[in-house]
């Protein structure tokens, strides 16, 4: 492992509340573009800063926070979570407005103003060849043991019409549309009603479902995370804690075990793996935090918690590292994946705050360490951006970080 600090490059990104011990819900969000660095706030302002300089090229208020951010067909498309849910788009030299679409007319109207409340633009994919970006939303409500989700997947032409939707009663977590562009893969990763499968493909011309799948398992934990390499399709599974690689019509190429129940003293543990990325022949997998079955506390640690494997295209394991903290997403670009990392809520060591940089080929890695959390990250070519957000831990008072964006070339 090499180590270095991040870089000498960076913006602050004013005032936010403080991370705590356990891991928060997503705040913030980077993209970067040909000549943008665009950075998405809580507080819903979206700023563009020019990529050489880092110069403010404009700014723009989007209604909820800014949750993630996609660009397409000359315009800076966000995601939002707040009372509406909106996903908007900008153009990507001015920051004008282009169009919204408020994703609670479908979703439904929050039942209280509590975060979790709110409705959710969770991911977002783009299709060029189409000029469509794919847009997942959900709300989440609960009435004493009566919890329900409300989500839709949304087909966006470029110009702000809406193409096509498609409506269930489960929690999307993440999206992703194929190279080719034939094909949406949608995954659940709570099933409360009738939609009871954590995987479903769509065509993307019409939302009309092309095939599905399931871990199998009991409970209302499914799917983490998707993600294509041509017509294999990787799935994180939270039912089982297994990885996946399906066929063009969802047969299993292999499954290998990530964070198993596993016995440890008298307990059993287990971790989710949380994210994937595939490309070019090789799949990763990112697992989470440690949680035991039977308690909400324990000393110990599953052995794969906080781990990045990656697999060959036959299901062998090629390498694997720890990444030791929470990793909310995953930038990659070519043959190379950029993990970053915030606490975990069992150690509280500010060693964990980093990001991490591998060749997907050797598992060679570059780590920058960070005062704060790192939360969001994007990826082109050797440049990276992201973002740095404040923590206290439980059983200290120091704040660690800065609400910032660090970017390296």
């Amino acid at each position: 492992m090499t180590e270095s600090s991040f870089g000498t490059d960076r913006i602050d990104l004013g005032e936010i509340d403080s991370a705590r011990s356990r891991h928060m819900w997503t705040r913030s969000s980077v993209r970067l573009t040909d000549d943008l660095v665009v950075v998405g706030r809580e507080n819903g302002t979206v700023t563009a800063y020019d990529r050489e300089s880092l110069a403010e090229r404009w700014a723009v208020d989007h209604p909820g926070s800014a949750t993630g951010i996609e660009s397409a067909g000359g315009t800076v498309v966000v995601a939002g979570r707040g009372e509406r849910g909106s996903v908007a788009a900008y153009d990507l030299e001015s920051g004008e407005h282009k169009w919204d679409y408020e994703t609670a007319l479908d979703v439904g109207e929050p039942e209280s103003d509590d975060r979790f409340a709110l409705p959710y633009v969770v991911d977002l994919a783009t299709d060029t060849d189409r000029e469509v970006v794919y847009a997942a939303a959900r709300r989440y409500e609960r009435n004493g043991q009566d919890r329900r989700w409300h989500s839709t997947v949304y087909a966006i032409e470029f110009g702000g019409r809406v193409r096509w939707r498609y409506e269930t009663d489960a929690s999307p977590i993440a999206i992703d549309v194929d190279d080719a562009g034939d094909r949406l893969a949608v995954g659940f990763n709570r099933c409360l009603g009738d939609h009871d499968v954590g995987l479903v493909v769509l065509e993307p011309e019409t939302g009309e479902p092309h095939w599905q799948w399931d871990p199998g398992t009991d409970g209302d934990r499914r799917v983490g995370d998707v993600a294509f390499d041509g017509d294999r399709l990787a799935v994180a599974s939270h039912g089982d804690k297994r990885g996946y690689l399906l066929g063009p019509g969802g047969e299993e190429r292999w499954r290998i075990d990530l964070a198993v129940e596993t016995e440890i003293g008298d307990e059993t543990l287990y971790a989710y793996p949380n994210h994937v990325h595939a490309s070019d022949g090789h799949v990763a997998f990112v697992t989470g935090n440690t949680y035991a079955l039977e308690s909400r506390e324990t000393e110990s640690r599953h052995p794969n918690e906080h781990r990045i494997a990656v697999f060959d295209a036959d299901g062998e394991r090629r390498w694997a590292e720890p990444v030791r903290g929470f990793v909310h997403e995953l930038a990659a670009d070519g043959g190379t994946v950029v993990v970053p990392c915030a606490q975990n809520f069992r150690v509280r060591d500010p060693a964990t705050h980093a990001i991490h940089r591998f060749d997907l080929e050797t598992g060679d890695v570059v780590t920058r360490r960070l005062d704060g959390i790192a939360t969001a990250v994007s990826l082109d070519g050797e440049t990276v951006a992201a973002i740095e957000e404040p923590v206290v831990y439980h059983d200290e008072e120091r704040v660690r970080g800065e609400y910032a964006l660090q970017i390296r070339s």
